[in-house]
C-alpha cells in the first residue's frame, strides 16, 4: 500500500490514473516542464504517469502527487525517482500557479522526513542540471550539502547533494 503524508497545507497522495490531467497540463506546457524534459506528447505523458505509479510497486518508493488542502486541487509531484542506472533522488515539480508559495519546500521536507523515518534510509540525495537555478535554490533552502559531482547516464555532469533529516 502506498502511504499518504499530510503537512500543514498539503497532502502527498499516491499517484493514480486520475492524475493524468495534471501530468498532461504540466508536461505539455513547454515553460512549466522545461527542466523536466518537456514538452512531450500525450503518449509520453501517459508513460510518465504509469512509471510513477509503477515505481511504488517495483521499488517500494516513488513520487506522491501534491494536493492542496485548501481546495483539494492537484498542484504537482514530490518524492523519489530512480531511472535505470541512475542514482535514487528526491525530485519534485509544481505547476506554475503553485510556484513561489512554499509548496515544493513543504512537500520536500515531508518526503525527506518520510524517507529517513519510515523508509529508514541512511541518506537522501538529489541532483539537477547545472542550469536549474530554482532547484538549486530549493536544495540550499533544505540544507543540502554538495557531496559529489559525477557524469550521469545521459552524459551530463551533475552535482549531488545530501539532504538532512529535519530540513
Amino acid at each position: 500500500m502506498i502511504p499518504s503524508i499530510e503537512t500543514q497545507q498539503l497532502r502527498l497522495i499516491p499517484p493514480s490514473l486520475d492524475c493524468f490531467e495534471l501530468y498532461k497540463s504540466f508536461y505539455t506546457d513547454a515553460t512549466a516542464s522545461e527542466m523536466y524534459g518537456g514538452p512531450i506528447g500525450l503518449e509520453q505523458v501517459w508513460t510518465r504517469l504509469k512509471a510513477d505509479i509503477g515505481s511504488w510497486y517495483l521499488l517500494g518508493y516513488g513520487v506522491w502527487v501534491i494536493q492542496q488542502k485548501s481546495d483539494d486541487s492537484l498542484i504537482g509531484t514530490c518524492g523519489f525517482w530512480k531511472g535505470k542506472d541512475w542514482s535514487k533522488e528526491l525530485t519534485w515539480w509544481v505547476m506554475p500557479e503553485g510556484r513561489g508559495k512554499g509548496v515544493a519546500t513543504e512537500a520536500s521536507k515531508a518526503a525527506i522526513e518520510h524517507a529517513y523515518i519510515k523508509f529508514k534510509w541512511r541518506t537522501v540525495e538529489t541532483y539537477m542540471n547545472d542550469d536549474n537555478i530554482a532547484a538549486l535554490s530549493l536544495v540550499e533552502k533544505l540544507g543540502g550539502k554538495k557531496v559529489d559531482r559525477k557524469v550521469f547516464p545521459d552524459g551530463l555532469l551533475r552535482d549531488i547533494y545530501q539532504l538532512p533529516k529535519s530540513a
